[in-house]
């Protein structure tokens, strides 16, 4: 929240331990919600061309000008614009209100409503891909966020990655990225995507656009269903988390059933016990990202040593923990299958 604390209050606040947290709290809820609406509404891109006043940016953005002036005035105290002579101009919290961050105001504001009902159960009351396939903007702004991230990463993961070689399978990545990253870096790498049909549209598009039609192919599956073929290595990435315990140590084993002796199992996942020295608010990020799995999808985060005693149970052996040279708390866990 870019809401400023004058020295006093950031004092009380960080060194005493006696802020108003509850407040504060709050107010970075509010401020959460109106950065996210003013998103949606085109605030910040029609003032990315330019200061403007609030008559001139309701005309353009088509709304009742009296709210959209309340809207624009909390920004400007939530620290997202400022104000001068009457008219508003973004403010160096604005330009982080990505993509990634709407799609966060769609989930906590829809889906955490019945966040109370997933802890009383244990059950998500409303499936989270169904959700996001009723709201095109919002699966956009989800997609946009997966392939933002796997971008970043992708140089790391490759070069921690142990030498691949043969036929790939990568489980749940239908953006392709990764598989990408790896056909480039391996000649002669022939991969296999598996993923929901729409996940896949975005993958495909990439593939032709990287000249790599010839060695990866797309395929329409679901993370329930049997692994067709045999492999020499597979990828898991960031989809363990999204699935209960059970579901997640039996899809480690079927997945492990489709390799050859010998194969890899690469699984890359923000692991509930994130490397030393993350604390603060990356810390906070994991554990409220967590409660987010469990409310939306009934998975959560595991620990390395949960994940790598699924691998254990499936056969496979030599099990590291390989930490990356990428922004985030990622990491890999490397297995191998009995020869």
């Amino acid at each position: 929240m870019p809401l400023y604390l004058d020295p006093d209050e950031l004092h009380a606040f960080r060194d005493l331990n006696q802020g108003p947290g509850a407040l504060l709290d709050l107010i970075g809820a509010m401020a959460f919600r109106a950065g996210g609406t003013a998103q949606r509404l085109g605030v910040f891109d029609a003032l990315a061309a330019g200061p403007d006043t609030a008559h001139d940016l309701a005309r353009k953005l088509d709304v009742v000008e009296r709210p959209l002036a309340v809207l624009l005035d909390a920004l400007v105290r939530f620290g997202y614009l400022e104000r001068r002579d009457g008219r508003y101009a973004l403010g160096p919290a604005a330009e982080g209100f990505t993509t990634g961050l709407a799609l966060w105001h769609d989930v906590i504001g829809e889906l955490w409503t019945g966040l109370e009902e997933a802890v009383r159960t244990g059950h998500p009351p409303e499936p989270y891909y169904p959700w996001l396939e009723q709201r095109p903007g919002t699966l956009r702004a989800f997609h946009d966020m997966l392939a933002g991230m796997a971008r970043s990463m992708a140089p790391a993961v490759v070069h921690q990655a142990p030498p691949l070689g043969g036929r790939l399978l990568d489980v749940g990545g239908g953006h392709a990225i990764y598989s990408i990253a790896f056909c480039q870096a391996v000649p002669g790498l022939a991969a296999t995507v598996v993923d929901l049909p729409g996940a896949l549209a975005e993958g495909r598009a990439r593939v032709e656009e990287a000249g790599l039609g010839d060695r990866i192919t797309l395929v329409p599956g679901d993370l329930r269903d049997a692994v067709e073929g045999r492999y020499d290595a597979a990828l898991l990435f960031n989809v363990c988390h999204g699935l209960a315990p059970e579901d997640a140590a039996a899809l480690v084993a079927r997945v492990t059933a489709a390799l050859e002796p010998g194969g890899t199992l690469l699984v890359l996942e923000p692991f509930a016990d994130p490397p030393p020295g993350t604390r603060g608010h990356a810390a906070a990020f994991l554990a409220g990202f967590s409660l987010n799995l469990a409310a939306t999808q009934g998975g959560r985060l595991y620990t390395f040593a949960e994940v790598a005693g699924w691998a254990a149970a499936a056969g496979l052996a030599g099990i590291e923990r390989r930490p990356l040279d990428a922004p985030g708390t990622d990491e890999l866990l490397v297995a191998r299958r009995a020869t």
